[in-house]
């Protein structure tokens, strides 16, 4: 698989257990943060613009907010891919327990490091309609 296809999936994971497993430590969330640039932006799919610093705020007081979340992702395609970039098509389906699916296509714009590293520098999510 693709290292940026593989990132979105290992990022997801991380997501999902920080803010649904009860077992989740601080280090899920150190985990999950050190995949952002600092220069990290989002369009929300409200329409909300977010930065590095919102991010942070967001998931360091979300931490099991969603018990149970279950999240899929699936129709991933790499739109373009550089020697130190790339920009990745998603769609992202998130359950909770005994509700109905929520579905979001999403744009991710990548950095890759000098490291190897790659980290988040800009997402775009687009809420659809539900089936």
């Amino acid at each position: 698989m693709n290292r940026y296809c593989q990132e979105v999936l290992d990022a997801h994971t991380l997501i999902s257990r920080w803010l649904g497993d009860e077992t989740a430590h601080d280090d899920v969330c150190e985990k999950l943060l050190g995949r952002f640039s600092p220069a990290f932006s989002m369009v929300t799919p409200g329409g909300a613009v977010l930065d590095f610093s919102a991010l942070n705020a967001f998931f360091r007081t979300q931490r099991r907010a969603r018990p149970g979340l279950n999240i899929d992702i699936g129709d991933m395609q790499v739109i373009a891919e550089g020697e130190k970039s790339a920009t990745v098509v998603y769609k992202e389906w998130q359950q909770l327990p005994g509700q109905s699916a929520t579905l979001r296509f999403s744009t991710v714009v990548f950095e890759s490091e000098d490291d190897g590293n790659i980290r988040w520098r800009h997402l775009h999510e687009t809420a659809l309609p539900q089936a």
